[in-house]
């Protein structure tokens, strides 16, 4: 199960990653949000049963590395013109192929409530595509949340 939820989750931080990128807000910013976004995926699938360790190997960590940073991933290409100030519907007609993390991050919401799990950054990601939130607006909010451990 954490293969499948962290292959599938992975996507929507991708999305913030290339938001970030987009805004220009630089790599201290991105580590934070990748850090951050581990913490969440691991929330989520430790509340669904999945084990500790899929989420600190490759299949979590590497895997959410990857499609983060690599310039070539459709989720973080995508996150990135949404940065750039285009819509999320413009950004999709820009893309010449899925954008898996637009779906996903749905479906990871309706967990998260089934679940009674915490997940700021994909609830900040599905308001930013789903319901016009601004972006400088979404990082707001996120920045202002208090501290945690991670």
């Amino acid at each position: 199960m954490g293969v499948e939820l962290a292959g599938a989750m992975k996507n929507v931080i991708a999305i913030a990653a290339g938001i970030i990128d987009g805004t220009g807000a630089g790599d201290n910013a991105k580590a934070a949000l990748l850090t951050r976004g581990l913490a969440e995926i691991s929330r989520l699938g430790f509340a669904m049963g999945a084990s500790q360790e899929t989420f600190a190997g490759l299949t979590g960590l590497g895997d959410l590395v990857t499609t983060c940073i690599s310039p070539k991933g459709r989720n973080r290409s995508f996150g990135e013109r949404i940065g750039k100030g285009q819509s999320a519907e413009q950004a999709l007609r820009a893309n010449e192929s899925v954008v898996e993390g637009v779906a996903t991050c749905k479906s990871v919401v309706a967990l998260a409530g089934k679940y009674d799990v915490e997940m700021p950054i994909t609830g900040a990601i599905y308001e930013v595509l789903f319901e016009n939130k601004p972006v400088q607006k979404a990082i707001a909010d996120l920045m202002e949340r208090q501290l945690k451990a991670e």
